[in-house]
């Protein structure tokens, strides 16, 4: 005799809105939820990719394709959303990236740039245009996709380290802004997953991205989209602040310390 199929979390969001979602982790997300019955505005830059996702997912799905750096755009695509979906109950603001890792003092700028402007700048922005919403109708939930890089600096990971940093406190900070209301915020921090994330940070070298994987097993994007997942589907008067997740392969590393070799 087979087995019924289980019900959906009895707190599932109606709508929820995933940017970055033509990859990785905004994807699987945007599946999971999918899978249990949300309807979705899934955002990104590469509308093909989103549409055949918006295809794939079988529930009903708005494709917005803009990029969060430019404000005007993310403007344009956030304040005129159809009736149905006008309501979000959970934002997943996943779009981010790293690029390089050099040293600062040969870092490239335009690099820098791009990082601050996603990773910071069009977070803020996503944000600021969708919690007046969950505000006025006291419901609603922020989930950021920071990095353990947030907590743990490394070198050739300066501004976005930096840019991580920002998402934390920028989380906690709404936290504080929010109390009275029922909307809440959470920010989730993985470590190493293998999905295009060193691809894009090297440039598109495959094989030096490959390298990052071998010889470990890194997060999935499926396990960063389960802790979102368990988060967004408690009961409202619970509300998860933070989760650091690591492969279990991964862990911390002693500070450096540099010695004189004349010394020793």
């Amino acid at each position: 005799m087979s087995e019924s199929p289980a019900s959906p979390p009895a707190h599932l969001p109606a709508t929820v809105l995933v940017t970055g979602a033509s990859s990785g982790f905004g994807a699987a997300i945007a599946r999971r939820f999918a899978a249990l019955g949300s309807r979705l505005i899934i955002t990104g830059r590469r509308r093909e990719r989103l549409e055949a996702l918006a295809i794939e997912l079988g529930v009903p799905c708005l494709v917005l394709a803009f990029d969060i750096r430019d404000r005007a755009a993310t403007q344009a695509a956030l304040t005129t959303l159809p009736a149905e979906f006008a309501a979000i109950d959970l934002l997943v603001n996943n779009a981010g990236l790293a690029l390089g890792l050099g040293p600062a003092h040969r870092t490239d700028l335009d690099d820098w740039e791009a990082m601050i402007a996603t990773n910071v700048q069009g977070l803020a922005t996503c944000t600021r245009l969708l919690l007046p919403g969950m505000v006025e109708r006291n419901r609603g939930h922020v989930v950021n996709i920071g990095s353990i890089a947030g907590n743990w600096p490394y070198p050739g990971g300066s501004v976005y380290c930096a840019s991580k940093a920002f998402v934390k406190q920028f989380s906690l900070a709404l936290r504080a802004d929010l109390l009275g209301t029922r909307v809440r915020v959470t920010n989730i921090e993985p470590g190493m997953a293998e999905t295009e994330f060193s691809l894009v940070r090297f440039h598109g070298d495959s094989a030096r991205a490959d390298q990052v994987y071998v010889g470990t097993q890194a997060l999935t994007a499926g396990d960063v989209a389960e802790a979102v997942v368990w988060c967004a589907t408690l009961p409202e008067h619970c509300n998860i602040n933070r989760i650091e997740l690591m492969p279990t392969a991964q862990s911390f590393k002693g500070l450096a310390v540099h010695r004189d070799k004349e010394a020793l």
